[in-house]
């Protein structure tokens, strides 16, 4: 078996390298081989330089990259990397070091098992470590979970969370049209929908980061996540 790793990429000269060498350690139980696949959001400082020399240093790695001629956002960049993996199965990792990819065989666990076709990693659950930074950001994930979880009659703790595994053909039930950050509640809807699904839960680490160190997600995602949950969940 094979694990597409899909990462979206848009200005992480600073921490890109980090993630990638972290990957490349990853061991994956019963001996999943990993492809990663870059999708360069049209980055302006030096994160595809970086890539492309750590490409050329690693052949030994089955890794892609596509660029973006122009940014379209993280939905878009999932949208492209989907289109060109070969995995069995599919997660998305940013490109930031938020999430460590060693608990990857947390997710695939309920899915090697043949328990699960979607596996959701939730910031929210177990003890593993998590650092404190926003309160309000915590309240507004849990409020956008709550609405999400009233549409779909799911009781996920963690909806907007970037681990997402999936079961490849998944993708081939539902058809993604969020640019941005909305893909989250919307992929959260359209699987919600697919009959028999079964849809499991993990608890992961969560090494967030201040707007200093980088993050990128704010008030006018919130927004759109709602609309998202109302516009998926009601319209279809």
């Amino acid at each position: 078996m094979k694990l597409s790793i899909l990462i979206p990429v848009y200005n992480e000269e600073d921490s890109i390298l980090n993630i990638l060498n972290e990957l490349k350690k990853v061991n994956l139980i019963n001996n999943i081989k990993k492809q990663i696949i870059l999708i360069d959001d049209c980055s302006l400082d030096n994160s595809k330089n970086i890539i492309d020399n750590f490409i050329s240093n690693n052949n030994d790695l089955d890794i892609l990259i596509e660029s973006h001629t122009k940014n379209k956002g993280k939905g878009a960049a999932i949208k492209t990397g989907i289109k060109i993996a070969s995995g069995d199965i599919i997660v998305i990792q940013d490109a930031d070091l938020e999430y460590d990819p060693k608990e990857f065989n947390l997710l695939l666990k309920p899915i090697i098992m043949g328990k699960a076709d979607v596996v959701y990693g939730s910031r929210f659950l177990g003890g593993n470590p998590h650092r404190i930074l926003f309160f309000w950001h915590t309240i507004g994930n849990k409020f956008l979970t709550f609405i999400s979880n009233v549409f779909t009659n799911l009781n996920l703790t963690d909806m907007e969370t970037c681990y997402k595994m999936f079961r490849k053909e998944i993708f081939g039930k539902i058809t993604i049209n969020e640019n941005r950050f909305g893909i989250e509640p919307e992929i959260t809807a359209k699987i919600s929908k697919i009959p028999d699904i079964r849809i499991y839960e993990v608890g992961i680490s969560y090494y967030g980061r201040t707007y200093k160190e980088g993050k990128k997600i704010g008030l006018k995602d919130a927004f759109r996540a709602i609309y998202c949950i109302f516009k998926y969940n009601i319209f279809g």
